[in-house]
């Protein structure tokens, strides 16, 4: 449910009611979850080219075409799963895509198999706490989503180049980028708060 629609935001959005909620409910919100972390990887991945709204409004489509997003049945998609999720108007088609979920699958659980915590790489990859932008111009990519980027490649990750990295970084918290003038930014006091 979106907050009072009066109330400042960022400018990105207030085009639509849809993109408002998103951005009063979940843009920006610190994901610690790292099935959660994946999909929105995924959902980044997949918004690449296009607009974000798109790939909210696909969003359910998404999660039916890709068993709610588990890595393990994601992980066991074969050429027929391709071909199916090729056919399914609800999602974005493109084959490029799609096999670079299931190969993220695989590096999602071979991180697992190997002890490693997605979650816990993740946010480690800006110590453990959001990076908060001095409130400016927007940008599409910073030396932490570069480092990070270049991480989840030696991972065996696909379709994360820095840009992509940087939305999801934002998306899941690990920057916060609201405007200056967002009801949502983080206070400088509130810093002090977060583990």
């Amino acid at each position: 449910m979106s907050h009072d629609p009066r109330l400042p935001r960022c400018r990105w959005a207030e085009s639509d009611p849809l993109l408002a909620a998103y951005h009063d409910t979940e843009w920006g919100v610190p994901e610690h979850d790292g099935r959660a972390l994946w999909e929105k990887l995924i959902l980044d991945g997949f918004q690449a080219g296009l607009a974000w709204i798109t790939i909210l409004r696909k969003r359910d489509a998404f999660r039916a075409a890709f068993a709610g997003f588990d890595p393990v049945t994601v992980a066991r998609f074969d050429e027929d799963d391709i071909e199916r999720l090729l056919g399914n108007a609800g999602i974005v088609r493109s084959r490029a895509k799609i096999e670079a979920t299931i190969r993220n699958a695989r590096a999602y659980l071979a991180m697992e198999a190997a002890g490693e915590d997605f979650a816990t790489f993740v946010w480690n990859a800006v110590g453990g706490r959001p990076i908060v932008s001095d409130g400016g111009p927007p940008r599409s990519r910073s030396p932490e989503s570069e480092a990070l980027s270049t991480a989840l490649k030696k991972r065996g990750f696909t379709f994360v180049g820095p840009v992509i990295v940087y939305a999801w970084m934002q998306a899941c918290g690990l920057v916060d980028d609201h405007e200056a003038r967002c009801f949502r930014r983080l206070p400088d006091h509130a810093l002090a708060e977060i583990p």
